[in-house]
């Protein structure tokens, strides 16, 4: 038997499990390790967030109030961060106890166990041959160790900056007509003109109202940019989504009600030169309605890689069906677990 992170717990250590985290992901955590029999003996939260809650039958504690009931434990992160403070608590929480930070999928089911790896190895292995840079190997392979050990240092030995990508990878002139699919509330738009002279158009798409209306207060003073207040998928249509006022805003089999629209109507015979596609598990759609815009122009693209647990090797097999002549990259950026990973197509 091969060990992944699950096994181990399973199999091959008898120290208590604690959760670090009471939101989706501990959720998550919980229902797979109740799946597969493995008991959690105590839920903690940061010092300031425990006020005598409840998580699925737990209180929730301190740390150090389980450190002084259980001694030497098995930490599981349950959450994403990319807050320094947040992050050096969980450095500091890694040398004293034995701590893994659970990578599962922020939308959709499954996990990336060892037999997961195995299922998918061929593809896995095809997306490798097909990167570009000896940097984007080493953080490929990685991300695929994070995924099947939870060891934060698979993490911390490859992340760098957006601005390396846009100097080493993306490259871009001042004449760029720019697409951001999930532009939220205009924050990768200022990247994006930070790291340019100059640009031709910009397209924006963000669906979440209230994400929508500072995306308009943010980007009121830009000229040549073009604000939609729609969903990004396949086609369009009308659907479900449901409105968080930030990133966790998705779409969603009931809620409320908006229009949905695919990028190849969106520009219809016009230019796109880069996209961004940043759409909370609703790449693989998005990718699909940009696919007459993607043949016919060749765009540079950033892509999400971490929304869904097949989205590290689909994505871009995607693509490739699509067009073949890409060169690909990826690049991790700061943040617990692998959340903020991209694949760049230029």
């Amino acid at each position: 038997m091969k060990t992944d992170l699950w096994n181990y717990l399973k199999y091959e250590t008898d120290k208590p499990i604690v959760l670090y985290g009471m939101g989706n992901g501990a959720d998550r955590v919980l229902d797979e390790l109740e799946r597969i029999g493995v008991e959690v003996k105590g839920v903690f939260a940061s010092d300031d967030f425990v006020r005598g809650q409840s998580f699925r039958g737990f209180t929730v504690k301190k740390y150090s109030d389980l450190e002084q009931e259980l001694g030497e434990m098995i930490i599981l992160v349950c959450f994403g961060s990319q807050r320094k403070e947040v992050i050096d608590n969980i450095k500091s929480l890694a040398q004293k106890q034995e701590l893994y930070c659970v990578d599962v999928p922020v939308f959709g089911e499954g996990v990336f166990n060892y037999n997961y790896y195995e299922k998918h190895k061929e593809e896995i292995d095809e997306v490798f041959s097909m990167l570009a840079d000896e940097k984007s190997r080493q953080v490929y392979k990685n991300i695929i160790d994070f995924k099947l050990t939870g060891n934060i240092n698979c993490l911390f030995e490859i992340q760098t900056t957006p601005k390396e990508a846009y100097e080493n990878i993306l490259r871009l002139n001042d004449n760029e007509t720019y697409i951001d699919l999930g532009a939220f509330n205009g924050d990768t738009i200022s990247e994006f003109i930070e790291n340019t002279d100059g640009y031709r158009k910009i397209y924006a798409v963000e669906p979440d109202k209230k994400s929508f209306k500072r995306l308009i207060k943010n980007t009121e003073n830009l000229k040549n940019i073009e604000l939609f207040n729609v969903g990004i998928s396949d086609k369009t249509k009308e659907g479900f989504f449901n409105m968080q006022g930030g990133r966790n805003s998705a779409v969603a089999e009931k809620g409320k009600a908006i229009q949905f629209m695919c990028v190849d109507d969106i520009i219809g015979e016009g230019k796109a030169s880069y996209i961004k596609f940043d759409v909370e598990g609703e790449e693989k759609n998005a990718i699909s309605g940009a696919e007459k815009t993607i043949k016919r122009l060749k765009p540079k693209m950033l892509v999400s890689a971490y929304h869904r647990v097949d989205d590290i090797f689909s994505l871009p097999l995607q693509i490739k069906k699509i067009r073949n002549d890409y060169k690909v990259f990826i690049r991790h950026y700061e943040y617990l677990p692998a959340w903020d990973t991209a694949f760049y197509f230029i």
